[in-house]
Protein backbone atom coordinates (compact mmCIF):
# COMPACT_ATOMS: atom_id res chain seq x y z
CA UNK A 1 0.00 0.00 0.00
CA UNK A 2 2.82 2.44 0.58
CA UNK A 3 4.76 1.90 -2.34
CA UNK A 4 1.27 2.65 -4.55
CA UNK A 5 0.41 5.85 -2.38
CA UNK A 6 4.42 6.95 -3.00
CA UNK A 7 3.82 5.99 -6.48
CA UNK A 8 0.75 8.29 -7.08
CA UNK A 9 2.16 10.84 -4.97
CA UNK A 10 5.20 10.94 -7.44
CA UNK A 11 2.26 10.86 -10.93
CA UNK A 12 0.78 13.93 -8.95
CA UNK A 13 4.09 16.17 -8.49
CA UNK A 14 5.33 15.39 -11.90
CA UNK A 15 1.69 16.45 -13.17
CA UNK A 16 1.77 19.50 -10.90
CA UNK A 17 5.88 20.42 -11.94
CA UNK A 18 4.54 20.21 -15.76
CA UNK A 19 1.46 22.52 -15.15
CA UNK A 20 3.82 24.64 -12.96
CA UNK A 21 6.19 25.32 -15.50
CA UNK A 22 4.07 26.12 -18.30
CA UNK A 23 1.94 29.27 -15.87
CA UNK A 24 5.62 30.37 -15.00
CA UNK A 25 6.47 30.21 -18.82
CA UNK A 26 3.26 32.23 -19.90
CA UNK A 27 3.83 34.75 -16.49
CA UNK A 28 7.90 35.07 -18.09
CA UNK A 29 6.29 35.56 -21.38
CA UNK A 30 3.68 38.19 -20.73
CA UNK A 31 6.39 39.74 -18.62
CA UNK A 32 8.89 40.25 -21.88
CA UNK A 33 6.14 41.71 -24.07
CA UNK A 34 6.59 44.75 -26.09
CA UNK A 35 4.54 47.48 -26.61
CA UNK A 36 0.94 46.58 -28.17
CA UNK A 37 1.53 48.17 -31.71
CA UNK A 38 4.95 46.12 -32.36
CA UNK A 39 4.30 43.79 -35.19
CA UNK A 40 4.28 40.41 -34.41
CA UNK A 41 6.91 39.40 -36.77
CA UNK A 42 10.21 38.39 -36.33
CA UNK A 43 12.86 41.58 -36.35
CA UNK A 44 15.75 41.85 -38.01
CA UNK A 45 17.18 39.06 -40.61
CA UNK A 46 20.29 38.42 -38.68
CA UNK A 47 21.56 38.73 -35.19
CA UNK A 48 24.60 40.45 -34.70
CA UNK A 49 24.45 41.62 -30.84
CA UNK A 50 23.08 40.66 -28.00
CA UNK A 51 20.23 43.58 -27.67
CA UNK A 52 19.60 41.37 -31.06
CA UNK A 53 18.63 38.68 -29.15
CA UNK A 54 16.76 40.01 -26.50
CA UNK A 55 14.65 41.38 -29.31
CA UNK A 56 14.06 38.76 -31.17
CA UNK A 57 14.05 36.48 -28.14
CA UNK A 58 10.63 39.07 -27.12
CA UNK A 59 8.90 38.97 -30.16
CA UNK A 60 9.27 35.02 -30.65
CA UNK A 61 7.46 35.40 -26.86
CA UNK A 62 5.25 37.17 -28.07
CA UNK A 63 4.13 35.68 -31.14
CA UNK A 64 4.09 32.20 -28.40
CA UNK A 65 1.40 33.91 -26.31
CA UNK A 66 -1.27 35.03 -29.00
CA UNK A 67 -0.62 31.63 -30.59
CA UNK A 68 0.60 32.93 -33.92
CA UNK A 69 3.39 29.89 -34.40
CA UNK A 70 2.44 26.50 -35.77
CA UNK A 71 3.60 23.37 -33.71
CA UNK A 72 3.98 19.79 -33.91
CA UNK A 73 5.17 17.67 -30.90
CA UNK A 74 6.29 13.85 -30.25
CA UNK A 75 6.95 12.00 -26.98
CA UNK A 76 9.88 9.91 -25.87
CA UNK A 77 10.20 7.63 -23.31
CA UNK A 78 13.75 6.05 -22.75
CA UNK A 79 15.15 4.25 -19.16
CA UNK A 80 13.07 5.60 -16.80
CA UNK A 81 12.73 9.27 -18.71
CA UNK A 82 9.99 10.65 -20.09
CA UNK A 83 9.51 13.52 -22.11
CA UNK A 84 8.21 15.88 -24.33
CA UNK A 85 9.28 18.01 -27.58
CA UNK A 86 7.32 20.80 -28.94
CA UNK A 87 8.42 22.63 -32.29
CA UNK A 88 6.93 25.85 -33.00
CA UNK A 89 7.53 27.20 -36.76
CA UNK A 90 6.86 30.93 -38.01
CA UNK A 91 5.81 30.61 -41.85
CA UNK A 92 7.48 26.89 -41.73
CA UNK A 93 10.52 28.22 -40.56
CA UNK A 94 11.56 26.45 -37.02
CA UNK A 95 11.64 29.38 -34.30
CA UNK A 96 11.23 27.44 -30.75
CA UNK A 97 11.95 24.15 -29.61
CA UNK A 98 10.89 23.25 -26.16
CA UNK A 99 11.78 19.84 -24.38
CA UNK A 100 10.50 18.62 -21.27
CA UNK A 101 11.36 15.69 -19.27
CA UNK A 102 10.68 14.29 -16.06
CA UNK A 103 12.70 11.20 -14.22
CA UNK A 104 12.15 8.65 -11.64
CA UNK A 105 14.86 10.00 -9.60
CA UNK A 106 13.17 13.01 -8.41
CA UNK A 107 14.48 15.04 -11.21
CA UNK A 108 13.07 16.97 -14.28
CA UNK A 109 14.27 19.37 -16.69
CA UNK A 110 12.61 21.77 -19.11
CA UNK A 111 14.80 23.60 -22.25
CA UNK A 112 13.64 26.25 -24.35
CA UNK A 113 15.61 27.23 -27.62
CA UNK A 114 15.08 30.09 -29.78
CA UNK A 115 16.01 29.97 -33.60
CA UNK A 116 16.32 32.37 -36.19
CA UNK A 117 17.94 31.24 -39.94
CA UNK A 118 18.71 27.96 -38.52
CA UNK A 119 20.31 29.00 -35.60
CA UNK A 120 20.16 28.74 -32.38
CA UNK A 121 20.64 32.10 -30.65
CA UNK A 122 19.33 31.82 -27.33
CA UNK A 123 18.80 28.77 -24.69
CA UNK A 124 16.03 28.59 -21.50
CA UNK A 125 16.80 25.60 -19.12
CA UNK A 126 15.60 25.14 -15.52
CA UNK A 127 16.41 22.04 -14.00
CA UNK A 128 14.11 20.89 -10.82
CA UNK A 129 15.41 18.36 -7.62
CA UNK A 130 11.89 18.04 -5.80
CA UNK A 131 12.05 16.05 -2.69
CA UNK A 132 9.33 15.55 0.40
CA UNK A 133 9.31 18.06 2.92
CA UNK A 134 8.43 17.78 6.37
CA UNK A 135 4.72 17.92 7.29
CA UNK A 136 2.09 16.41 5.15
CA UNK A 137 0.60 13.38 4.70
CA UNK A 138 0.68 10.22 2.34
CA UNK A 139 -2.23 11.56 0.31
CA UNK A 140 -1.24 14.72 0.25
CA UNK A 141 2.49 15.08 0.83
CA UNK A 142 4.50 18.21 1.14
CA UNK A 143 7.19 18.89 -1.35
CA UNK A 144 10.24 21.35 -2.27
CA UNK A 145 11.57 21.89 -5.71
CA UNK A 146 15.42 22.84 -5.93
CA UNK A 147 15.42 24.90 -9.25
CA UNK A 148 18.30 26.02 -11.36
CA UNK A 149 17.54 28.32 -14.23
CA UNK A 150 20.14 28.70 -16.73
CA UNK A 151 20.07 31.49 -19.48
CA UNK A 152 22.28 31.47 -22.42
CA UNK A 153 22.91 33.98 -25.01
CA UNK A 154 24.56 32.90 -28.86
CA UNK A 155 25.92 34.21 -31.54
CA UNK A 156 27.52 32.35 -34.60
CA UNK A 157 27.06 29.15 -32.93
CA UNK A 158 28.87 29.99 -29.98
CA UNK A 159 27.61 30.62 -26.38
CA UNK A 160 28.92 34.53 -25.53
CA UNK A 161 27.37 35.29 -22.40
CA UNK A 162 25.71 32.97 -19.63
CA UNK A 163 23.88 33.76 -16.44
CA UNK A 164 22.77 31.26 -13.80
CA UNK A 165 19.97 31.56 -10.85
CA UNK A 166 18.99 29.01 -8.07
CA UNK A 167 15.85 28.99 -5.94
CA UNK A 168 13.55 26.55 -3.83
CA UNK A 169 9.90 26.15 -4.15
CA UNK A 170 8.05 25.07 -1.48
CA UNK A 171 4.51 23.69 -1.96
CA UNK A 172 3.00 25.16 1.23
CA UNK A 173 3.71 27.70 0.10
CA UNK A 174 4.95 31.26 1.43
CA UNK A 175 7.90 31.57 -1.76
CA UNK A 176 10.26 34.19 -2.30
CA UNK A 177 9.20 35.34 -5.81
CA UNK A 178 11.55 34.10 -8.74
CA UNK A 179 11.64 36.75 -10.52
CA UNK A 180 13.88 39.11 -7.54
CA UNK A 181 16.20 37.17 -7.27
CA UNK A 182 19.32 38.00 -9.11
CA UNK A 183 20.84 36.08 -11.94
CA UNK A 184 24.67 35.74 -11.72
CA UNK A 185 27.07 35.08 -14.57
CA UNK A 186 28.95 32.17 -15.29
CA UNK A 187 31.00 30.25 -17.60
CA UNK A 188 29.42 29.33 -20.53
CA UNK A 189 28.58 25.21 -21.50
CA UNK A 190 26.26 24.50 -23.99
CA UNK A 191 27.90 21.46 -24.85
CA UNK A 192 25.12 18.33 -23.92
CA UNK A 193 22.08 21.36 -24.61
CA UNK A 194 23.16 21.37 -28.35
CA UNK A 195 23.77 18.02 -28.76
CA UNK A 196 20.10 17.28 -27.59
CA UNK A 197 18.93 19.85 -30.07
CA UNK A 198 20.69 18.25 -32.83
CA UNK A 199 18.74 14.90 -31.81
CA UNK A 200 15.80 16.51 -31.66
CA UNK A 201 16.52 18.16 -35.12
CA UNK A 202 16.86 14.10 -36.58
CA UNK A 203 12.82 13.53 -35.04
CA UNK A 204 11.61 16.68 -35.98
CA UNK A 205 9.21 15.01 -38.25
CA UNK A 206 7.96 12.35 -35.81
CA UNK A 207 4.91 12.19 -34.62
CA UNK A 208 4.05 9.97 -31.76
CA UNK A 209 6.45 8.39 -29.45
CA UNK A 210 9.83 7.22 -29.84
CA UNK A 211 11.90 5.50 -27.62
CA UNK A 212 15.14 7.58 -26.86
CA UNK A 213 16.36 10.97 -28.18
Amino acid sequence: MKIILMSLSFLMIISCKKEATEIIDKKRSEEQLVKKDTPLKSGNDTIKTIDDIKNEYTNLNSMLRSKKLDSTRFTYNCDEREGEVTLYFEDKKLAVVKDFYAEHSHFSSSTTYFVKNNQVFFIFNDETVWNFDDGGTPEKPETKDDIKEKRIYILNNKAVQCFEKNYTVRSKGNNTDPEKISNKETKCDVTELMKKYQLILKNKNTRGEIQCL
